[in-house]
């Protein structure tokens, strides 16, 4: 055809060029896994709500196609279908809903049931760790690479660096109150509090507090007997007002010094207990509270 038009005289068409293939996008998760992500996503399953607010953080609430029952935030992923819940997540639902990238955590047994079953199927999947703030940021600079968003990523983690340094600036050199922070109650008369290495005692640390529960472990239950002997200088509750009027007016709960000089507080429970850029807001109110600034925000 070319041949001919040019033997009339007539310039020949221009040939489309085809469209550039994507560059594999490689990564390594919290596993030491080598996943590789043949073109950034557009059907992620989010298991775990830290992992759905990682993805919404971004902006790219419209790739999520997937979650787990417990996701409530933000509202928008909350009505994307359910894969699993508290019992274990569906490797069928997993896979109905046809997704080029998994995200979970290595909790309730995710990453055991999911692993094998979406490396077999082909469908890449990142384990993704969040034990403290510094992980949380690194998470969110990850996902930005995985998606195909890797400038946006940073700037998202970079900023929430930012006001994490601005609160640690307005801390720095103040007394450390001593606190408990309640997380949940058991049917026994027990309460949850939260212990040192835990990723909300980083939180904590953070906003310029200090455990009054010695000892490292996860959510430890302890005894109204135990807080009171702790004598901490402020109580924290991680749930509602009236939840709060209900457990300072237990015995045990009032007699606390804390109780007694006006310094029990709330403070919100997705802030504190669910990984995310979330729990930024929460630090910067919680510095408010304990170290009380004349000039405003921390």
């Amino acid at each position: 055809m070319q041949v001919c038009l040019v033997l009339l005289g007539l310039a020949a068409p221009p040939v489309a060029a085809r469209p550039a293939r994507p560059e594999p996008i490689h990564l390594t998760d919290a596993l030491g896994r080598h996943v590789v992500l043949p073109a950034p996503p557009r059907r992620i399953v989010t298991i775990f709500s830290s992992n759905t607010e990682l993805v919404a953080a971004l902006g790219l609430t419209d790739r999520i196609v997937g979650i787990d029952a417990l996701t409530r935030y933000p509202p928008e992923a909350a009505e994307k279908p359910v894969v699993g819940g508290r019992l274990g997540i569906s490797v069928d639902a997993v896979v109905g809903q046809e997704p080029d990238l998994v995200l979970i955590t290595p909790a309730r047994q995710a990453a055991h049931l999911l692993l094998a079953p979406m490396e077999r199927l082909g469908v890449p999947t990142l384990v993704l760790t969040s034990r403290s703030l510094g992980e949380v940021l690194d998470n969110l600079r990850l996902v930005g690479r995985a998606t195909g968003e890797p400038a946006r990523g940073t700037a998202v983690a970079d900023a929430l660096a930012a006001r994490l340094a601005r609160v640690a600036r307005a801390v720095a050199g103040r007394p450390c109150p001593r606190l408990v922070l309640v997380t949940g109650r058991l049917g026994n008369g027990l309460v949850l509090a939260v212990r040192a290495g835990t990723y909300t005692a980083d939180a904590v640390a953070r906003a310029g507090g200090c455990l009054a529960l010695t000892g490292a472990g996860s959510l430890a239950q302890v005894s109204p007997e135990a807080l009171l002997a702790a004598d901490p200088d402020v109580l924290l509750l991680a749930g509602s007002e009236a939840e709060l009027r209900e457990l300072t007016a237990r015995p045990g709960f009032r007699d606390m010094r804390a109780v007694r000089e006006g310094r029990a507080h709330v403070v919100a429970r997705a802030a504190f207990l669910i990984p995310g850029p979330r729990t930024v807001d929460g630090i910067e109110r919680l510095a408010a509270l304990l170290h009380p600034n004349p000039e405003g925000h921390p």
